[in-house]
């Protein structure tokens, strides 16, 4: 019996540690995952805020280069403050702006390139991302959970597959409000401890009837560390850099900060003079970080000069608070509508699901429970209790999703900073079987009806995000980065006085940052000839958003006619594209050819993959179209039921970025 019992918890001990180390193992493939992704690279494109708020002001600024600054960063009413993105975008440039001439030497390697331009801030961000991870396993060690679990769900997220590596400014709000979270609860764990050590010191104290041992208690009590403003200048610090980064930062931080405050309030050690005091010390900690960054954005805008230092020529007008502009820009109705206007509930109902799907659902039903408990069956003792870890995650996953959906512009990364509450919340809830550490004796069991719910609950998970990773990571406008590459390349192969022209349709804007144009506005001096120029500027987009075909005929016609022109009388010559989703094709081709005079082109490549939301591809009914020597048309729908083959085929090619490459026109006359 004896030898039967130690062999039955050798094979548990055994059976434990490899699920341990299957554990460890799939969160490092995971980790690994993460950064391969970002060195592949991905393609998607999420949204044009990636490289407009982030690498295309930095790359004008760094390699002073020809780029599209973004109005947030004007010099008249900046909304931007420009110490993160120079911090995660900006010294990865510099550097790879020092490396370049040096690799290219002794190598012979052009190393700065579209990829590096793309590739390199983005690991930046992979690495900040990985701030999240830890901040997370520390909580939870702090309060001995399960951080094994948790660590697998957050690195097996899309958000943090995809959007963690991006050059967001949500992303970096997401490390922030991590970094805060962790900050707090460290605070918050060490407070217990030393709450509960002097009210049993003190409860000893008082019950002792000898002067000496009264004395020794005495000694221990003034003993205990001070733990009413630890890591007060840190917390500060956080919440003023998330600030000046967002000013949206101030609903995720309001929990945290509350939460630090209200340590051990209540207790006998801890009372309201304590709370008002900690609230004082962190309105002055805030005060030198904020000074920092009005003066380091004043410089960065031109407000503020070492010559009108030197002159004591400095007043309030020399500087620029960012977040108040961002305040001040946002809350004016006629603004955020130039933005996109959504319905107030989009973050509760589709956001929120669509970030994290099975954790999102669970969160908003659990939150839902708890207000019915609380409101409605007055069952205040079953919700957690108010200064645990629990609640300053709940609070801090319900604060910031309640606070943004006042503003009626609603965007799914605009919450991407709950990420780490939602993880820590609800993980448990759908890995708890698959992987994760069980009593032996459950092994050899029937799932019962429970854990095949859980099962479901994860495959439903990976299922999700492994289809919003491919979809947001290298689907999703999936074409432009190729496209970038495509003309990176042409620039360096055409003729020197040849112009290349590019209309696009029905695509975001191109992040011209990444082709290394001459900045236009430079000017250069010859030694040689001791003149001062400027280099003509050779490229040129033209973004015609969503607007129907028929005004992009327009627009290439008006284009081709003035080429032509300055071909013909200043021999300039040119090359005019059109780049498009595949998607529309046929209507272009249909469209070009029923004209009196059609225009002539030829399709120079396909980028695949791509999706245009604003062309989404068509899956009942496909039309393909073809045109003999007389430019007459013939159109037939191709139907599924008919050529299963040719169908699927056809259907497939419509995930494409089409550069179209429009022949010179011969029928002018000048």
């Amino acid at each position: 019996m004896y030898q039967k019992l130690v062999n039955h918890s050798t094979r548990r001990f055994t059976w434990y540690c490899e699920s341990v180390r299957r554990n460890y193992n799939l969160y490092w493939f995971l980790a690994a995952l993460r950064i391969l992704l970002t060195l592949l690279p991905q393609f998607g494109y999420i949204h044009p805020d990636e490289f407009f708020q982030s690498i295309e002001v930095m790359a004008g600024d760094v390699f002073n280069t020809d780029v599209s600054r973004p109005w947030e960063f004007n010099t008249t009413f900046p909304i931007r403050s420009v110490v993160l993105p120079y911090v995660c975008v900006g010294l990865p440039l510099k550097f790879l702006k020092f490396v370049a001439p040096y690799a290219k030497y002794w190598t012979g390697a052009e190393v700065q390139t579209p990829y590096t331009l793309l590739v390199l801030p983005r690991l930046t961000c992979c690495a900040l991302s990985f701030i999240t991870d830890y901040c997370l396993y520390h909580i939870c060690k702090c309060y001995g959970q399960n951080y094994r679990v948790r660590l697998i769900v957050h690195a097996s997220s899309f958000v943090i597959l995809v959007f963690g590596t991006r050059t967001f400014s949500n992303m970096m709000e997401m490390v922030l409000v991590s970094v805060l979270l962790c900050l707090v609860v460290d605070c918050m764990s060490f407070s217990e401890q030393v709450i509960h050590r002097d009210e049993y010191l003190r409860e000893k104290y008082n019950k002792a009837d000898s002067p000496v041992t009264r004395t020794k208690l005495y000694k221990l009590i003034n003993s205990l560390p001070s733990h009413s403003f630890s890591c007060c200048f840190a917390v500060a610090t956080v919440v003023v850099i998330g600030v000046f980064n967002r000013p949206t930062f101030i609903a995720f931080a309001i929990p945290p900060v509350f939460f630090w405050l209200h340590r051990g309030l209540g207790s006998k050690s801890v009372g309201f003079v304590q709370f008002h005091l900690r609230m004082l010390v962190f309105i002055l900690s805030c005060i030198p970080g904020i000074i920092f960054y009005i003066i380091t954005d004043s410089y960065y805008y031109g407000y503020l000069t070492n010559s009108e230092i030197q002159e004591f020529k400095v007043s309030l007008n020399n500087f620029v608070v960012t977040p108040l502009n961002f305040l001040r820009y946002n809350t004016v109705f006629t603004n955020l509508s130039k933005h996109g206007l959504h319905p107030r509930y989009l973050h509760v109902l589709v956001n929120v699901p669509l970030l994290y799907n099975v954790l999102g659902v669970i969160g908003m039903i659990t939150v839902i429970k708890m207000i019915y408990k609380a409101l409605i069956l007055k069952q205040w003792t079953d919700l957690p209790r108010i200064q645990s870890v629990v609640s300053l995650m709940t609070a801090s996953f319900i604060t910031p999703v309640a606070a943004l959906s006042v503003f009626p512009h609603q965007e799914p990364r605009f919450l991407i900073p709950v990420t780490l509450p939602v993880v820590f919340l609800h993980s448990q809830h759908i890995y708890q079987t698959s992987g994760t550490v069980q009593p032996y004796h459950h092994v050899q069991r029937k799932p019962t009806g429970a854990h095949s719910k859980m099962n479901f609950l994860l495959s439903l998970w990976c299922f999700s995000n492994l289809i919003l990773t491919i979809f947001f990571g290298f689907l999703h406008q999936g074409g432009i980065f190729p496209l970038l590459k495509h003309f990176s390349a042409e620039l360096q192969s055409k003729p020197q006085f040849t112009s290349i022209h590019l209309v696009t349709s029905h695509m975001y804007s191109l992040p011209i940052s990444l082709l290394q144009l001459h900045n236009p506005h430079h000017t250069y001096y010859n030694r040689t000839v001791g003149l001062k120029y400027r280099k003509a500027k050779q490229f040129f987009s033209y973004e015609m958003g969503s607007v129907p075909l028929e005004e992009v005929y327009l627009k290439i016609n008006e284009l081709l006619e003035e080429c032509e022109r300055r071909f013909h009388f200043k021999k300039l010559d040119y090359r005019l594209y059109l780049a498009m989703p595949a998607t529309l094709s046929e209507e272009f081709y249909s469209l070009t050819y029923n004209k009196s005079s059609p225009l002539s082109f030829i399709i120079e490549d396909v980028f695949y993959p791509h999706l245009s939301t604003e062309a989404l591809p068509n899956v009942f009914s496909l039309t393909e179209c073809s045109y003999d020597d007389e430019l007459i048309g013939f159109c037939y729908s191709e139907r599924f039921y008919t050529s299963p083959v040719k169908y699927i085929l056809k259907f497939l090619q419509q995930f494409g970025l089409i550069l179209v490459r429009i022949d010179k026109m011969k029928h002018l006359a000048y």
